[in-house]
């Protein structure tokens, strides 16, 4: 196994790409909450794993041009926001995503001149989730396109979820979907994932979305993301990040 830095690593904010505004990052985590449920009779401590939870929080340098990092999170939404972290820019590389609140927008000026913006953000219904990229980072279409294959290297018995942010879109509409395949499409076509459409896209960008298939679906080795279209469209910049479940997970 080969280790590696953070270098070249991507954030987006609910389609908004943010990595050449973010200046670090302070915190990926989430997971169960432990519960005590130590009896009287133990010598240690014994726990369940409670609620799921999880947060992306960063710093990012102040910059008031379109969709980056000043108007996109001074903002303050009330609503979700899906947060993504892409560990590189590759297809299979790690992310973690989470469909959070955004707690701050806390700008600081240092002695130096420097202007930084500190953001938290808490997962909201999900917990924090991480995957692997099914495009390289940042995707460009401008027709319906079949996309490279992603290896698993193992088919999957318990679902998956899936996001998706869509950074700038122009035409009708666009539909983005996974499909599987047992052998990378050597004998074994690749056909949709039951449950893994993303709503059609027929504007507002940027946006972001979140699926998730049943909790006892069977996931092939091979992931594959296409676009389709009814009407045509001339340009598709998106991301796609899949999380397939190697255990069974409730939320």
């Amino acid at each position: 196994m080969t280790k590696s830095s953070g270098l070249g690593a991507r954030l987006y904010v609910s389609g908004s790409d943010l990595s050449g505004d973010v200046g670090s990052l302070s915190r990926i985590g989430g997971g169960p909450t432990p519960l005590d449920v130590t009896s009287i009779r133990k010598a240690a401590y014994e726990r369940l794993g409670g609620l799921r939870d999880g947060a992306l929080d960063y710093q990012a340098w102040f910059n008031p041009a379109a969709d980056q990092a000043h108007e996109v999170l001074s903002a303050l939404p009330r609503t979700d926001q899906i947060v993504t972290y892409c560990h590189r820019a590759t297809i299979g590389s790690p992310a973690a995503c989470c469909v959070a609140k955004q707690l701050d927008y806390a700008p600081t000026r240092a002695a130096d001149g420097s202007l930084t913006i500190a953001v938290q953000t808490q997962a909201n219904g999900y917990g924090l989730e991480w995957g692997l990229l099914a495009t390289a980072a940042t995707r460009t279409d401008t027709a319906a396109t079949n996309g490279a294959s992603i290896d698993l290297g193992a088919a999957g018995s318990f679902g998956l979820q899936a996001y998706l942010h869509v950074l700038a879109f122009t035409g009708t509409d666009a539909t983005v979907t996974l499909q599987q395949s047992s052998d990378d499409g050597g004998g074994d076509a690749f056909a949709n994932v039951t449950g893994g459409g993303f709503t059609q896209i027929t504007g507002g960008a940027p946006s972001a979305q979140r699926i998730q298939t049943a909790r006892d679906q069977a996931v092939e080795r091979y992931l594959r993301v296409v676009t389709t279209t009814s009407a045509g469209f001339t340009n598709l910049e998106f991301l796609v990040v899949v999380a397939v479940n190697p255990v069974a997970v409730v939320f």
